[in-house]
């Protein structure tokens, strides 16, 4: 169902949408029309640069799930010294030759050790109301360690990286099942618009126009509510109004692919029930607060070494585009980034703690690249986490 139906090799087109060199030193020198990915028309913007410290900082994390699984609210050291070795199986893949399963062999077996000191201390992280299925999943990914140290002995490489996936997502589900309820509360003047009190994953399908190596795909997105309950929701709610389905890709240059624009004056979404455009706070985590901040960008906020929750690390980060000038300006459109980590280096992305990132792409997102200008969107569809929704609009005739 995931798999895109593509007619030829679909590797060809993602590498014709490398960003140039003269884009990389226009978004450090604010040239291009880029700079602000707002309601219809961007300008540029010149960004603050970051401390070289932050450039030259630890490795950063790309990949979309392990992003998700770090972006949770918990602090449970145990879990994460088994979520660690297993992460770093992608990087010990990179190895070539027989060695690369030698560097497996002690990823997973430093998992299985974290796991089995760590046990008591993982199940008494998990929140009460889901002990029973986090320790179904713990159970199952202890059996599954023992299965991966099979596959490392039998040299079965092919296997591996299908197999880190699977336990993965059983540290990811053992994490989701020790956060108990929402952790803070969204203020006042925010708290009765649509928010989106945990995770919800969507399914969007795409109609490709003219494109000889895709004809249509399905790409699925993780929105985190716990680190962006307002932006998420917001979203959330749209999907449920179906106000995306049937809408074209609006820009695709090579950096970002993005929609939302409907027909008409309006830039974003009207409220039936006010016949205003609804608009929604910038709404930026960062990494050691309890909650996020509201209408002001982090350089505005003078926290310019700060790291945000969920960061424009990896290829199909999503976040909502707004005017320049007007933080709290967003409403429906949204973007998704095509990032080459040469020239947007993670960690110091011009473009983190300036708009609000509420979401991951986790499969097909490399078919990213491959659309354009007038591709149609023929249906965006919650497939999971649509109880995490609270204030829904859509439910109120308009």
């Amino acid at each position: 169902f995931y798999l895109c139906f593509v007619q030829k090799d679909k590797y060809s087109s993602i590498k014709k949408c490398t960003i140039s060199l003269a884009l990389a030193i226009g978004l450090i020198t604010g040239v291009p029309d880029f700079g602000t990915i707002g309601a219809a028309n961007a300008t540029a913007i010149t960004p603050a640069l970051p401390d070289v410290s932050v450039l030259i900082s630890g490795p950063p994390i790309k990949d979309p799930g392990a992003l998700l699984r770090y972006g949770l609210p918990i602090n449970n050291k145990a879990i994460r010294e088994v979520q660690k070795p297993l992460e770093d199986i992608t990087e010990s893949l990179k190895i070539a030759g027989v060695k690369a399963l030698d560097s497996v062999e002690r990823n997973v077996r430093q998992a299985s050790r974290a796991l089995k000191q760590g046990k008591t201390l993982i199940v008494g992280g998990l929140a009460k109301s889901k002990a029973e299925d986090g320790i179904e999943l713990l159970n199952k990914l202890e059996k599954g360690l023992e299965e991966f140290q099979k596959i490392v002995e039998d040299k079965n490489r092919d296997a591996v990286a299908r197999k880190q996936k699977e336990l993965l997502n059983y540290v990811g589900g053992v994490e989701e099942d020790m956060v108990d309820g929402f952790p803070y509360e969204v203020p006042e003047e925010y708290k009765n618009m649509p928010l989106l009190k945990g995770r919800a994953t969507v399914d969007m399908k795409v109609k490709v126009k003219d494109n000889p190596t895709l004809n249509e795909c399905v790409f699925r997105i993780v929105l985190d509510g716990y680190n962006a309950p307002v932006t998420a929701g917001n979203f959330v709610d749209l999907v449920e109004r179906h106000f995306y389905d049937g809408m074209e890709i609006q820009r695709a240059d090579g950096f970002v692919v993005q929609t939302g624009d409907p027909e008409g004056p309006a830039e974003g979404f009207i409220d039936p029930s006010t016949e205003k455009t609804r608009t929604i706070p910038l709404e930026i985590m960062v990494d050691g607060e309890k909650a996020p901040f509201y209408g002001e960008t982090l350089e505005e906020l003078g926290l310019y070494k700060a790291q945000t929750k969920l960061p424009f690390n990896a290829f199909g980060t999503m976040a909502m585009a707004r005017e320049e000038f007007e933080n709290n300006s967003a409403s429906s459109q949204v973007f998704w980034l095509l990032k080459e980590s040469e020239l947007t280096p993670s960690n110091a992305n011009i473009l983190d703690g300036r708009y609000s990132v509420f979401g991951y792409v986790t499969e097909n997102e490399e078919f990213l690249a491959d659309l354009k200008v007038g591709d149609v969107i023929e249906s965006i569809q919650v497939v999971a986490g649509l109880d995490n929704l609270v204030n829904p609009s859509y439910k109120i005739a308009g």
